[in-house]
């Protein structure tokens, strides 16, 4: 138990989100508010209209080119551990592993700490930081793939299943739906990693977020828009478009497509068949259940709670081990991101 009072006591759930009283501040907040602490730039989590945001400088950068510079009145970007007083709780920001700026927001209150890890995920990512365990005494946890089926395997598999495919079928264009902050960039990296040197070709719905990449030192090489190529010119390349893009008639255009999504559900063929996808990856930017299961035991927290996602499942498996359990059941989590979708 925490030595100072419990979070329950300073940490509420109020209509905007999730406040700290004694702090005056709210992380990930819904509605506009005074001053928030933003965990990554997620527009279910990056909402505009506060007077003040705190986040990292690639969260404030990426939430700059996605809403405006009018997005907020305030900013204080904030180093990773670089630690700030408000009223008597000292707060500071380490690693989420979600996606480039991704934060969990640790707070300390007379002796009691909680974290609030925001999205996460496990599995190295060469285009942002890993998550940072961090001990305390309540940790406020997402549970977007808390089913004992999702087990995410690794990303260089499924990169090298999309590259055998290219190889198998040269005459055709792999078109890969995938969300346009976070998930394009990694699969680029990943890509890149597994010895992909040629050009990217790349819907222009997904160009902004990647020059911001780039401008916050993750290269990402030879990017080209697909919108304008020739259809010759796609045969045997690899496209990246939106979710959205992939089965309406933009995809069409290309040569005779291999349609292809990158996300944690594809574990689930019935969601891959649904959507028309011949080629499933499962590559997910969220924990799947053994990670978050470890992660609870990392940071050594006798109380979770969790935000949102398949709650019951993980509350359930923490009170195997003697970790209590409470669904905050925050509603708007997951409407943009298409892995809670």
């Amino acid at each position: 138990m925490p030595s100072g009072p419990h979070p329950e006591t300073w940490l509420k759930v109020m209509p905007q989100g999730l406040f700290c009283a004694p702090g005056e501040f709210f992380i990930d907040p819904m509605r506009p508010v005074d001053r928030a602490f933003v965990t990554h730039a997620h527009s279910d989590h990056a909402r505009p209209g506060h007077r003040a945001v705190a986040a990292s400088p690639a969260t404030l950068a990426l939430m700059r080119a996605r809403m405006g510079e009018g997005a907020f009145a305030e900013s204080q970007p904030l180093a990773w551990g670089e630690r700030v007083r408000l009223g008597e709780v000292t707060v500071w920001l380490e690693p989420a592993g979600h996606v480039l700026g991704s934060a969990q927001v640790a707070m300390e209150f007379r002796g009691s700490r909680a974290v609030v890890s925001g999205d996460y995920k496990r599995q190295a990512d060469p285009t942002c930081d890993p998550f940072a365990p961090v001990p305390c005494d309540v940790f406020v946890t997402e549970a977007t793939f808390a089913l004992p089926v999702f087990r995410h395997p690794e990303p260089k598999e499924e990169i090298g299943r999309l590259l055998a495919s290219v190889r198998l079928f040269p005459d055709r264009t792999h078109v890969v739906g995938c969300y346009s902050l976070g998930k394009t960039q990694r699969l680029i990296a990943l890509l890149r990693r597994a010895g992909w040197d040629g050009p990217i070709w790349l819907h222009g719905a997904l160009a902004p977020m990647c020059a911001v990449y780039e401008a916050q030192g993750i290269a990402l090489g030879d990017l080209r828009p697909a919108t304008v190529a020739a259809k010759a010119a796609l045969a045997g390349a690899i496209v990246l478009a939106p979710p959205g893009a992939i089965a309406d008639r933009w995809a069409r255009r290309l040569a005779d497509p291999v349609v292809g999504l990158a996300s944690g559900w594809m574990r689930v063929r019935q969601r891959a068949k649904s959507r028309g996808v011949e080629l499933p990856l499962v590559i997910s930017d969220h924990a799947d259940w053994d990670e978050l299961n470890a992660t609870l035991d990392e940071v050594a927290a006798p109380e979770v709670w969790v935000t949102h996602g398949r709650e019951e499942a993980l509350i359930h498996a923490a009170a195997q081990r003697g970790i209590h359990g409470r669904a905050l059941r925050l509603v708007g989590y997951g409407d943009e991101d298409e892995e809670a979708a």
